[in-house]
This record gives structure tokens, C-alpha cells and sequence, in this order.
């Protein structure tokens, strides 16, 4: 219970001056219009791509295309699933203008939604870095794992990466950490506080998506070096990678690129804010009205991760990068018309 707070509050109420915005500025930052429409584009376009992704898997492909593909389909679902769920709250709570006290007294909806927001959060981070982990290998080291039930794999990685997120979501509900209802009193999040719980909470959910990123920028790089330099060596030149091997990992590029500046901001304003000497936040549970803004602001940017991740595939395909770079598609139709050995013809 937060200091000098009212006994019948529920645990997620911290007594801010939330409820002294006035009905105009609830309103302008709160639009219900807003909420609806950027929902709207959202779950069209995660279902777009799902479209596209379930046209491309239903010819043939390589097994470690089918494997890139399930993990692409893992990620669009949890985009899809996020907005909705999330949009789904926010944008009653933006039309209600009803304050979260009266709607949840009892903090039920605001735990369920700091376990939502978490893991969804998380989840994207998480899999780009399991998909740079899956290329880096399938680049590296091709002939190190069987090619024989790799969407198989790709899919129980999937699985597993959604129980890694979900159990950290659920850690506030066990007493590490709190979720709290944030600015402008429409969405509940994690608390920047001072206690040792709340700091320990945002420390890992920050650190754990800023080593996400880490991981995937560090992995692609090495990807896309052994890609170029195969694609270009003189010695591999019989080897030279096919066009869908680029393909995949322009998408994977597009989509840590568009990981990496959604949400870094948040992840490091969520640092800093809980590592700040003196606390951020006062003992009652009042948070500057700028920082207050501020995390309402990267949260915002952080939500289209989930709109642009779908583009990403959609636009970053075979067939647009052809058009965009014509001399992609002549040098993989170079690479096919040239002469094959025959076989056995190397073996002694």
C-alpha cells in the first residue's frame, strides 16, 4: 500500500493528480478516434501479411525457409494478438472517460493488462533475437543441424519464447514488482519506482529487452558478413547463396531495425527512471507530470513495432526487392545458368 493512500484503494491506484486532468486534456491525449484507428491499421495489417505468409507456405520451399517462415508466423500472430487485446482495453477506456477506479476498484483488469502490455512487449524482442540466433546458424553453420523438421523446431522455439515472456509477465502478481495504473489514468504498465521490487522488476524487464537487441544486432551482423563475403568470394563461387537466403535476411534487418528504434527508448528511459538518485518517484507514488508524459510517449512509439512488423515482410519479399534492385534477380539467374559439375565428378 502506497503511503497516506486511502485503505480502500485497490494496490495498482498510486495517489497521483490523475485525477485532476481535466476532461478537455483527457480528451486530447486519450482520443478514443485515435485509438480505434491506429487499432484498425494494426490488426489490417498483421492480416495482410498473414495472408501473404500462408500463400508463401502453401508452395514449396526449402527447410530453411519453412523454418523462417514459421518463426514470421509466430511473430505476426503475437503482433495481431497484442493490438487486439491492448486496443481492445485502451479504446474502451478511451471512450468511457470514466476514471480506472470506478471501472476496476478491485485492480483485476489492471493486473491482466501490465500482464498483456509485458508480454507482448517482450515477446517481439524476444523472437527477433531467436530468429537472428536461427539465420546466424543456418549461415555459419549449415551442414551443424538435420534440415528435417525445422518448422517443427521453429515453431516449439516460438512456443517457448511466449512461456519465457508470459512467466515474466506474471512475476508483479508474485510479489516482484507492482503494476500500476500510468498517465493519463487509460493503461496500466510496470512501476517506476524506488522499491526494491519495482526496481528489480523494470531492471530485468529492460535489461532483457535491450540484450534482445543486442543479440540480434550483433548476430545479423556476423550474418550478413559470412553473406556477403560467400555471395562474393571467388572460391565459393559455386556456392553462392540463393535469393531467398538475401530475402530472409532483409526482412530480419527491417525487422530489428524497426525493433531497435521502437524500443529502445522505452527500455532505457524505464532504466534510467528506476537507477535515478534521488527516486524518480516520491514515496506516496507521484511521478513528475513529465516523466509521466515522457513513458506515455515511448510506449506510443514502442506500439508500432507491431504495426510496421508486418510491412516489413510484406515489402521486403523476393518479387519487391526484384523491382526495387533489378540486378538482384540477374545475378541469381546467372548463378543458375552456369554449368554444374557432374556428379561424382570430384570424388576419388
Amino acid at each position: 500500500m502506497w503511503a497516506n493512500a486511502s485503505a480502500s484503494a485497490g494496490p495498482c491506484f498510486r495517489p497521483t493528480d490523475i485525477t485532476n486532468i481535466t476532461a478537455e486534456e483527457r480528451r486530447a491525449i486519450a482520443s478514443p478516434w485515435f485509438a480505434a484507428s491506429f487499432c484498425a491499421v494494426g490488426l489490417a495489417s498483421n492480416l495482410l501479411a498473414l495472408c501473404v505468409l500462408a500463400r508463401a507456405r502453401s508452395g514449396p520451399t526449402p527447410p530453411a525457409r519453412s523454418s523462417f517462415l514459421a518463426f514470421l508466423c509466430g511473430l505476426v500472430l503475437t503482433d495481431l494478438l497484442g493490438l487486439l487485446v491492448t486496443g481492445a482495453i485502451v479504446a474502451a477506456r478511451h471512450a468511457g472517460l470514466r476514471e480506472w477506479r470506478a471501472v476496476d476498484p478491485a485492480c483485476r483488469l489492471c493486473a491482466f493488462m501490465g500482464v498483456v502490455m509485458v508480454f507482448f512487449g517482450l515477446c517481439p524482442l524476444l523472437l527477433g533475437a531467436a530468429m537472428a540466433s536461427e539465420r546466424f546458424l543456418g549461415i555459419t553453420r549449415p551442414f551443424s543441424r538435420p534440415a528435417a523438421g525445422s518448422p517443427r523446431r521453429a515453431w516449439a522455439t516460438v512456443a517457448l519464447v511466449w512461456a519465457a515472456a508470459l512467466a515474466l509477465g506474471l512475476l508483479p502478481l508474485l510479489g516482484l514488482g507492482r503494476y500500476t495504473v500510468q498517465y493519463p489514468g487509460s493503461w496500466c504498465f510496470l512501476t517506476l519506482g524506488a522499491e526494491p521490487g519495482d526496481v528489480a522488476f523494470g531492471l530485468l524487464f529492460a535489461l532483457l529487452g535491450c540484450l534482445s537487441v543486442a543479440l540480434s544486432l550483433v548476430l545479423n551482423t556476423v550474418s550478413v558478413a559470412t553473406l556477403c563475403r560467400v555471395y562474393h568470394g571467388r572460391a565459393a563461387a559455386r556456392q553462392r547463396p540463393r535469393d531467398c537466403e538475401v530475402e530472409m535476411m532483409a526482412q530480419l534487418l527491417g525487422i530489428m531495425v524497426v525493433a531497435t528504434a521502437c524500443w529502445t527508448p522505452l527500455l532505457v528511459f524505464i532504466a534510467q527512471t528506476v537507477l535515478q538518485d534521488p527516486p524518480a518517484m516520491s514515496p506516496t507514488g507521484q511521478l513528475s507530470r513529465a516523466s509521466e508524459r515522457q513513458l506515455l510517449i515511448y510506449l506510443r512509439v514502442a506500439t508500432w513495432n507491431q504495426i510496421l512488423d508486418p510491412w516489413v515482410y510484406i515489402l521486403f519479399r523476393r518479387a519487391v526487392l526484384r523491382r526495387l534492385h533489378p540486378r538482384l534477380s540477374a545475378r541469381a539467374g546467372a548463378v543458375s545458368l552456369r554449368p554444374q559439375p557432374r556428379a561424382g565428378s570430384g570424388r576419388h
